[in-house]
Parts: C-alpha cells; structure tokens; sequence
C-alpha cells in the first residue's frame, strides 16, 4: 500500500512541476499563463460535456497503454505501440471490408480480432528479433512506427482509398453504420465495456497469474526468473503480443468508433502518449488507468486552448513532453522525500 502511496506521489510532483514549467515557459512568450491552467482544467473537465470528451480520448489511450505497461514490466521496451495501433486499425478495415454485408452479429467480433491479430502480428517480429538474435527492440519497434504509418499511407491511397474523398487527405471507405461501436463523438457504452473488460483482465493477469509475478521478476532480474525454470523467451514474446493486440485493439476501437475510417497519419501521437501514461503510471494498471483519464482531459483541452487562451493545441504536446521529461529523470530529491518506490499494481 505504502509503495502505491508513494509512487502516485512522485508522479503527482513530476506533473505539477512538469505543468509549472511550462506556465512559465508560456507566460514568457506571451501568454497568460494563468490563463492557460484554467483553461487545460476547464477544457479537460469541469465545463460541461468535457468529462465525456476526456474519457473519449481516455478509453483507447488506456487500453494501448496498459499493453505497453505489460511489456515494459516484462523487460522488453515496446516503443512501436503506435506502428501496432496504425496496423490493427489497418487489418480492422480490410476484414471489414471483405465482410461487409454480413450479419453484425458475426462481423463485428470478426473486425475486432482482425485488429488484434494483426497490431500482435506487428509487435511479433520485433519480439522474434531480440530473442532470437539479441536485436535491440526499441530500434526495432520505434522503425516498426515509421513502416506502418508508410502502410497506412499505401492502403489509403490504394486498396482502401475511398473514390469519393476530396484529395486533401487519403482515407478508407467508410464504415457500414451497422458496424460501427459509437457515433462521432467516440463514447458508448461498448466502448466503455471493453475498457472495463480489459483492464480488468490485464489487473488479473498482472495481480493473479504465474505469468505476472515472473514477468514482473524478469524485468527486474532476469537471471533469477531462469533460476527459477522459466523461460524468458516465452515471457518476453508473450508480453509482444499482448501489448501489440491490446494496442491494435485501440485502433480497431477508432476505426469503429469515432472515425468510421482509417486515414493517413491518424492520430499520429496516440501510442507515444500511451508509453508516457504507461511511465507515470509506474507500470501500475491501476494507475495507468487514472493516468490515461489525465491524459484524456489533455487531448480534449487542446481543442479547448486555442478558443479560451489563444495557444494553439500542439501547446498540449509541450506540456506531454515536459511530462516526460520529468517523469522519466531521476530525481534523487524527490526520492529521498518520498522514498523509493517499487512498481504498483
């Protein structure tokens, strides 16, 4: 319990300071950064309808990260989160595709394993290359990002583009309406559902089942989980594919949700932010899930900036990245506060 007090208090300071920082940064160039706070605040969750935006971003953000969060617990660093997500989304839309017609019964679950399979199928190789071959994997997985978003270009400007797009961006076909989990506004009960669901499953997974407590023991002394009898290649590849099916399923998630259809350079930011709610949540699934809603209320801010504080929106990716910046650096200070803790659940 102490550990999980204070590993949400050190993130907590890291964000405020992180937040502090960047109030600072912008109040010398020019804006009220006053202003700005309450407007992230406001935008993100106190005005009406901002709570219901920010689970919107909240629920796939929360899925891809606890996926990279299993991988990360395992020792093996997942970085291609969003070449899983482009390339779920991407396998969705061609089952969907070649299904349409069909029963919604039977083709929605059908779409939905069409992304997981093919987001595992993309973290598999990477996994397959560093434990065959002792290949780095966060070179791999991070070009792996690039090679899916060159895929995701290719697919909708060619075998899925829509003949009826206006040109200034390559899409899919749209989705049939009967397939689809949500409207345009990305929250639905479905969708809310499978969040559940997954956390749940991957709280259980990680809390109560063999493979977590090893996994968990592997990424912190790997010598001594094979000690033990186990296998670090099937720990190791067994956490690829769980973090690239989850991620995938986030992507099938957009695509059936609140997009309808994939287009190129979607989201472009989602599985990046995913491994930083993944950090801050120090690998906790419950604290990547309290993560991710924080994260959420950001997304939905930067809608919110440029009307109420004139910044323009990429002044949310500012914010992440100074986040991270903190998160990930090692503070001693605020270690000895604290007290160093361990990773939660």
């Amino acid at each position: 319990m102490r550990d999980n007090l204070v590993t949400v208090g050190r993130s907590l300071i890291f964000v405020i300071l992180a937040l502090v920082l960047c109030a600072v940064v912008f109040q010398f160039a020019g804006y009220n950064a006053p202003v700005m706070l309450w407007s992230v605040a406001d935008g993100a969750f106190l005005r009406n309808g901002a709570m219901a935006q920010s689970l919107r971003w909240a629920l796939p953000l929360f899925i891809t990260a606890v996926g990279v969060a299993i991988s990360f617990r395992a020792g093996f660093f997942n970085i291609g989160a969003q070449g899983q997500f482009y390339v779920g989304a991407i396998s969705a839309a061609f089952a969907a595709d070649f299904l349409s017609g069909g029963p919604a019964v039977v083709v929605i679950p059908l779409i939905f394993l069409a992304g997981m399979a093919g987001g595992a199928l993309w973290a598999l190789w990477p996994g397959l290359l560093r434990l065959r071959s002792g290949t780095d994997e966060v070179i791999t997985t991070l070009m792996g990002n690039f090679l899916a978003g060159l895929l995701l270009v290719y697919v909708t400007s060619g075998p899925l583009k829509d003949p009826s797009g206006s040109g200034q961006q390559a899409s899919s076909r749209p989705l049939d309406p009967a397939y689809r989990i949500s409207d345009s506004l990305g929250l639905s009960p479905t969708i809310i559902g499978i969040a559940i669901v997954v956390g749940i499953a991957m709280w259980l997974l990680v809390n109560r089942t063999a493979f977590g407590v090893l996994a968990g023991l592997a990424g912190r002394n790997g010598t001594m989980v094979q000690w033990q009898g186990a296998r670090i290649w099937k720990l190791g590849l067994s956490s690829f594919l769980i973090s690239g099916a989850l991620a995938g399923l986030a992507g099938t998630i957009e695509f059936m949700g609140p997009n309808g259809r994939i287009a190129s350079g979607f989201l472009p930011a989602h599985g990046f932010t995913a491994i930083l709610i993944a950090l801050v949540a120090n690998l906790s699934v419950v604290g990547t899930a309290v993560a991710a809603i924080f994260f959420g209320g950001l997304a939905s801010a930067a809608l919110y900036l440029p009307i109420m504080a004139g910044l323009p929106a990429a002044a949310i990716d500012i914010i992440n990245a100074a986040i991270a910046l903190f998160i990930t650096a090692k503070s001693r200070f605020v270690d000895r506060i604290l007290g160093a803790g361990g990773r939660s659940t």
